[in-house]
């Protein structure tokens, strides 16, 4: 790695993000990480050094967002990539999954991905360089049955990176969206995986397959090791891509998505077009 840098990476105690932390420390990279438990991360990671920040976060919380970010500067002097990968799964029906269910999904999907972004951008904009990752899904691109709120906060995180790689390009400030499929981490395990509490018999089939998806856990093609070295390239490119699918089942669905709006976009041309003077 040709010059150290200071990465600030969030949900860092577990899957994608623990073992991102773990091979940038290996490789000398100074790295502020995130998680809601700070005894859990220092124990997970095993790291001893001053290259290592670890900082207990309620990414919902604008304030514990701030203090994390101003901690951050206040140790490294700088914060050169962000890596926002905290998030989780959340599966059922929207019959089905209760006003909180969703409400505390999207805090941490949605909100914390924006509060990190919020408070780490004066320092770049200060900088006139930085890197934001904001991390995904192919469900946020092509979700599928049961995982409807799940889709939306992804597509959201979606939404927000296009328009910020937008906002920040002049000031030196580059963006990269990633939509992973299926890696092989925890993301099954309670931990990391909400079920609406509230079964209806009606959504019987779609209850199976989610129960199929959770399933997977242990099993899926994704290689986690892998992708944290292509992310650690990333923030090494002078011009890395605005959107990146990880592993092949995500590339499968994000052409299918692709074809299917194309497809679908120009049978209906004429009733689009119809509402212009």
């Amino acid at each position: 790695m040709a010059k150290q840098k200071v990465w600030f990476i969030t949900g860092a105690s577990k899957g994608l993000g623990l073992t991102l932390v773990r091979q940038l420390l290996a490789a000398g990279q100074q790295v502020a990480a995130t998680s809601r438990s700070k005894a859990n991360l220092i124990a997970t990671v095993d790291f001893t050094g001053n290259n290592f920040l670890p900082l207990e976060v309620r990414l919902g919380n604008d304030d514990s967002v701030a203090t994390a970010i101003k901690e951050t500067y206040q140790r490294f002097g700088r914060i050169d990539v962000v890596v926002n990968n905290a998030g989780y799964g959340i599966g059922g029906t929207m019959e089905e999954l209760t006003d909180k269910e969703v409400r505390d999904s999207f805090d941490v999907n949605v909100f914390g991905t924006v509060n990190v972004i919020r408070h780490v951008l004066p320092v770049m904009r200060t900088q006139g360089s930085g890197h934001i990752i904001n991390i995904s899904s192919i469900a946020g691109i092509a979700p599928t049955a049961g995982w409807s709120i799940y889709g939306a906060a992804k597509h959201a995180v979606i939404g927000l990176t296009e328009v910020l790689a937008d906002d920040v390009r002049s000031l030196g400030i580059k963006v990269t969206l990633i939509a992973p499929g299926a890696f092989r981490t925890n993301f099954g395990n309670p931990d990391s995986l909400v079920l609406s509490e509230k079964k209806i018999d009606a959504y019987a089939e779609i209850h199976s397959s989610i129960e199929r998806v959770s399933a997977m856990s242990g099993t899926q093609a994704g290689d986690p090791e892998k992708a944290a070295r292509l992310m650690i390239e990333l923030g090494e490119m002078p011009e890395p891509p605005l959107y990146l699918l990880l592993g092949s089942d995500a590339f499968a669905r994000a052409i299918k998505k692709s074809d299917l709006l194309s497809s679908g976009y120009k049978q209906w041309e004429a009733l689009s077009r119809s509402t212009d003077y």
